[in-house]
């Protein structure tokens, strides 16, 4: 696809709940691919690299330390990550910095289905993140489909739609007030 002609797709299926002191985003996502695909997508370095908002220090299938570094432009930002639970090709769950991100795939008639838990510090994270991560997927789904577009993070990520789609979800989210 031309990178020009790049639009973010439909909304996803979200949710906002409370996680003991913290909160959660459940971001709920279908795709057209197998979960072992998808499950490549999420962990290989160099498949990252083309939709994740961040560079990956090895490979997320395994385990153990690792460094994620945010990237905005021209410049990267490393985080301390660590994975926590690696079963292929259903379940990754990795700590970035002060978030905890678990990956959860399910096959589906379609595919893959994707269930993202990303655990926050505030509900008002919440509509930020679904954003970007919503621009994330796209691209992953892109790039899945053999029409890479490649990423969009950071600052960029205002060219193509980030901030009308910070607002939908926001709306979204508020329908049902986070409960405590």
């Amino acid at each position: 696809m031309d990178r020009d002609r790049f639009r973010p797709g439909p909304l996803a299926d979200v949710a906002r709940v409370p996680a003991d002191d913290r909160w959660e985003l459940v971001f709920v996502r279908d795709l057209r691919h197998p979960p072992e695909k998808v499950w490549a997508a999420l962990t290989e370095p160099d498949r990252l690299a083309q939709w994740a908002p961040f560079l990956a220090s090895r490979d997320l299938g395994t385990p153990g330390e690792a460094t994620l570094s945010t990237v905005d432009g021209d410049e990267t930002f490393p985080q301390p990550a660590t994975v926590l639970r690696a079963e292929p090709p259903t379940l990754l769950e990795y700590t970035w910095g002060d978030g905890l991100l678990r990956w959860e795939l399910s096959p589906s008639a379609a595919g893959t289905r994707l269930t993202l838990r990303h655990t926050v510090d505030k509900p008002e994270l919440a509509p930020m993140m679904a954003a970007g991560w919503h621009l994330c997927l796209d691209v992953a789904g892109h790039l899945l489909d053999g029409d890479p577009v490649g990423p969009i993070r950071g600052a960029e990520s205002r060219n193509f739609g980030w901030d009308e789609l910070r607002a939908a979800y926001a709306e979204r989210l508020d329908d049902e007030p986070p409960a405590r």
